[in-house]
């Protein structure tokens, strides 16, 4: 047995021929066979779950994701951990590419339930915008950065957009101390600050391999008739859509957006001009609206309160009490003294439930202020800062 195992290993090309029943073992042999384990573990969990499933997919177009791997939309088809002993997960996708795709996610947060449309990229470990303005203020200003100088050195910009290279560089500073603080909140920049950085993100990257990029929390088949606006139309209008396959997934979303562009059409949202569809320009405004409406009635009868649209342009101001998930996201439940409205959420905002918050409704996002502007804000204006 042990000679039909040596001859085996030397076809496998991990030992080599030294004489007559004679073998010399690759120095890589034991990592390659416990790859090749590992891979034929995936395989059976890919084929497990495409089973279950009811999906018809050929081994053949199984692909593990791997550093070197393209980025892929697909819908989630399974879940679990990728490491017993650990918290390593890994999720199993029908990409639209008319793959299956496994992916270790690390330890990435989320709940990314089954059916919901994701988009998966490698993590980056290059520096960000963000750290390069830190290393650009900094290099102006001897080593140092504080919101302050940054709105010195940059007159356009907002004391909410220097906020976000605090939080940058205060995940920097707890999970390497690359950076550091003085007790009057200005940072010490090192001049190798972004090399700093990379070697962050990488550190980062061990545990968190990928980007994930939440699409829809809704399947396909969800979107079709969803008063909302859904990702299948934002395939439809913008022309999103990647390079779909002809079979698979990529089927799928084909055929569901045919179904969804005759929902449209039935909505008045859409119309045929022979053999060509025209949509309205406005169609996924009125698209949301007509879903947050829908939503404001419901909380309307929950919290006794009446529901007020929030126009764009126009400032929001009250007490952030929750967030709330709708078909098209998330979106914060803002009260005012007579009424409540529905405005884009960011996920800084749960820190801050049950707290003053105002800003301006730009349809699609907000820059935030925490507390009131006038009596005590927590939030110094720019004009403020900068006489400071």
């Amino acid at each position: 047995m042990l000679i039909a195992r040596a001859r085996r290993l030397e076809r496998m090309g991990l030992a080599a021929p030294e004489g007559p029943l004679v073998w010399s073992l690759s120095a890589e042999t034991e990592s390659v066979l416990r790859t090749m384990s590992e891979r034929g573990d995936i395989i059976k969990t890919m084929h497990r779950a495409m089973t279950e499933a009811g999906l018809d997919r050929p081994p053949q177009y199984y692909l593990v994701h791997d550093q070197d791997s393209a980025p892929v939309i697909g819908r989630v088809v399974a879940r679990g951990l990728a490491d017993e002993m650990g918290d390593r997960r890994y999720l199993v996708l029908d990409g639209i590419d008319g793959r299956s795709h496994y992916v270790d996610i690390g330890e990435a947060e989320g709940s990314f339930p089954i059916g919901s449309i994701l988009r998966m990229s490698n993590a980056s470990t290059e520096p960000r915008q963000v750290d390069h303005t830190v290393a650009e203020v900094a290099a102006a200003h001897d080593g140092q950065y504080s919101v302050d100088l940054h709105l010195f050195h940059d007159p356009t910009a907002t004391d909410s957009f220097a906020q976000t290279h605090v939080r940058r560089l205060e995940a920097i500073r707890r999970a390497t101390g690359a950076v550091e603080r003085d007790v009057d909140g200005t940072w010490i920049i090192k001049p190798d600050h972004l090399d700093r950085v990379r070697t962050y993100e990488r550190q980062l990257a061990q545990t968190r391999p990928v980007a994930i990029d939440t699409l829809s929390n809704l399947s396909v088949e969800q979107q079709i008739g969803a008063d909302a606006p859904t990702w299948l139309d934002r395939q439809i209008v913008h022309a999103e859509t990647h390079e779909l396959a002809s079979h698979g997934f990529g089927r799928d979303v084909h055929s569901a957006m045919v179904r969804r562009q005759q929902w449209l059409i039935e909505q008045k949202l859409m119309e045929r001009d022979g053999h060509e569809v025209v949509y309205r320009t406005d169609i996924l405004d009125q698209l949301r609206r007509r879903e947050l409406r829908h939503l404001g009635s419901q909380l309307s009868a929950e919290i006794g309160l009446p529901y007020a649209e929030a126009l764009r342009g126009e400032r929001v101001e009250g007490l952030f009490r929750r967030s709330v998930e709708t078909a098209s996201g998330r979106y914060a439940l803002v009260e005012r003294s007579h009424e409540f409205t529905l405005v884009p959420w960011k996920p800084m905002l749960e820190r801050h439930i049950d707290r003053h918050i105002s800003g301006i409704d730009r349809g699609d996002s907000i820059d935030w202020t925490i507390g009131r502007q006038r009596g005590g804000s927590v939030a110094l204006s720019r004009e403020r800062r900068v006489k400071a």
